[in-house]
């Protein structure tokens, strides 16, 4: 319906043209927006309001000549000005209907496109350091990530999902530390624990794993544990599979899946942390200060210059992270997006810059990156911040085991990444509209119940007769409900272009309300044959375009609550 009315409008254009009303060369964009009242129509526009400068008109008069110059539709039962000129739109019955045959003829496929094009896109996200069970913050990054892939791919984009380890660093040697330490029964609170070691209980998992010399299958490797406790190496490799395999796990039971795990010792191991270094310097953006090797970041916008190499020879985390992104340009991204933490909002300028410093036609801008916001859990009103498993925070697994897999995805993923969330474990559990993502799939179920009582009374749907009788749908409920669902594939194509998952949370929690309200101010088992079976196929669309969304999200679509 809103691009027929923009149809409309760009024809009535050409007619005031083509009368002088407008300048020959005004090419304006036409902007139509669903009405928030239905009492001023279904769609609205302010392109008088627009076109009343360059037309030297006062906006009412140009929305008069606008409304005059019209082509006619039967898509449009009547137009009518408002305020001081803007255009409101009131759709035809039978217009509106549409698209309920659009959606039940369309099935899984609505609301998808082929905007994408096909154009490769690599999403890294979660990309935790294989140091412990995933936290609620991965947990996040987990959620938005995955939905926005899931997005991406509903626009036609050819997606890739990555998870870059953090295998390399000091931080895997305290995990390795931390593991021999309670190997040999030394506890955090003796005189020989390593200063910053990993306090966990799961630590302590590790530990007897290694010592019965289990066998661990990751997803990239399988190492069988040594036992021996003085061997530091043999400690490392084992700790680093076991956690990858324990963070494996639980992102499967999250329902997120990776198309490549990059190892960060990789890029040490196959030299191109040296060769990025070296290409930076034969570039000369590389100077020698107090020992060290810098990078003039400020030169490509950064707020300072950033140290390379450090005096005793070893490299920042900074290089291999610019290593990193140098090898996702060679590998054909051209788009990227890297789903992170708000603690990596640092890192966006300076990777840009140290890209920017290789010279290798990289864009200004590139990667794209969407950082999300601590998450805070609360129980009965008070923050969790402990788990049994992990020590020191709240694991992905606590919000699982508590709340299902639904109830997690749909609260971690449907506030704007940007803002902080609390996750209130008892609304997460609670079975009333109050919890978002019940609400949702209860719209779901109801139509599912609606279907079987239908059956049980010998009244089963029946499509030829609903498709011809969709003009009968004639309700104010009835028509909010239709125009709602005609604006899902508008929403997640522009989900996908803004890079905001969360749009699709909202949306669904829109067309919940739209239905909830027409199921119950409209009877659907009436005797008129062809009237109930317009009202059941309102409704079988309604639950497609859940089901749809909710898939984008990752969530399930149940049949009973």
């Amino acid at each position: 319906m809103k691009d027929t009315i923009i149809s409309l409008l760009e024809g009535a254009l050409a007619e005031l043209k083509r009368q002088d009303v407008l300048p020959a060369d005004l090419a304006p964009t036409i902007k139509v927006d669903p009405t928030k009242d239905k009492a001023h129509g279904d769609y609205a526009t302010n392109l008088a309001l627009m076109l009343a400068k360059p037309a030297g008109k006062k906006p009412r008069e140009l929305a008069e000549a606008l409304v005059a110059a019209l082509p006619e539709s039967d898509a449009v039962a009547r137009v009518e000005i408002a305020g001081p000129g803007f255009v409101n739109f009131f759709a035809a019955t039978d217009a509106a209907a549409q698209v309920v045959r659009q959606v039940l003829d369309a099935g899984d496929a609505f609301g998808r496109s082929l905007t994408g094009q096909g154009r490769k896109v690599q999403v890294e996200f979660v990309s935790a350091n294989p140091t412990g069970p995933l936290h609620v913050g991965h947990g996040r990054g987990a959620a938005i990530g995955d939905c926005l892939c899931r997005l991406l791919e509903a626009t036609g984009h050819d997606v890739t999902r990555e998870f870059y380890y953090n295998d390399a660093g000091a931080q895997i040697t305290n995990l390795a530390l931390s593991v021999q330490a309670r190997a040999k029964g030394i506890d955090p609170e003796d005189e020989g624990w390593p200063a910053d070691g990993y306090r966990g209980g799961y630590i302590i998992d590790v530990a007897n794993a290694y010592l019965a010399r289990e066998a661990v299958h990751a997803d990239d490797r399988h190492v069988t544990a040594k036992g021996d406790p003085e061997d530091l190496d043999a400690i490392r490799d084992f700790a680093v599979a076991y956690l990858r395999r324990e963070q494996d796990l639980d992102l499967r039971a999250f329902g997120v899946e990776f198309d490549v795990y990059f190892l960060e010792s990789s890029l040490y191991r196959d030299g191109k942390v040296e060769a990025t270094a070296a290409r930076l310097a034969e570039q000369g953006h590389t100077y020698e200060q107090d020992g060290a090797t810098w990078l003039r970041t400020t030169d490509f916008g950064d707020d300072k210059d950033r140290v390379m190499r450090k005096s005793d020879g070893d490299f920042t985390y900074f290089l291999p992270d610019v290593a990193y992104h140098l090898d996702k340009w060679q590998r054909g991204f051209t788009t990227v997006i890297n789903e992170q933490g708000a603690d990596h909002h640092s890192t966006v300028t300076r990777v840009r810059a140290g890209l920017q410093a290789l010279e290798a036609g990289i864009p200004q801008g590139w990667p794209d990156y969407v950082l999300h916001q601590m998450v805070m859990v609360t129980r009965s009103g008070v923050e969790v911040k402990l788990s049994k498993r992990a020590g020191s925070y709240v694991t992905v697994r606590d919000l699982i085991d508590e709340v299902g897999r639904d109830a997690t995805r749909f609260f971690l993923a449907a506030r704007r990444a940007d803002s902080q969330l609390t996750f209130d474990i008892d609304l997460a559990r609670s079975q009333s509209n109050d919890n978002p993502v019940y609400y949702v799939q209860y719209a779901h179920a109801r139509v599912c119940s609606m279907l079987r009582r239908a059956e049980a009374a010998g009244q089963p749907f029946e499509a030829a007769l609903a498709t011809d009788s969709l003009g009968r749908l004639e309700a104010e409920q009835e028509k909010a409900l239709m125009n709602r669902l005609a604006r899902y594939p508008e929403v997640v194509e522009h989900a996908a272009a803004t890079r905001e998952p969360q749009q699709i949370a909202q949306y669904l929690l829109d067309l919940a309300a739209e239905f909830h309200s027409c199921y119950n101010a409209v009877k659907v088992m009436v005797e008129d044959d062809a009237l109930r079976n317009a009202r059941m196929a309102l409704f079988l669309a309604a639950r497609q375009v859940l089901r749809n969304g909710l898939d984008l999200m990752g969530v399930g679509a149940p049949e009973e609550m």
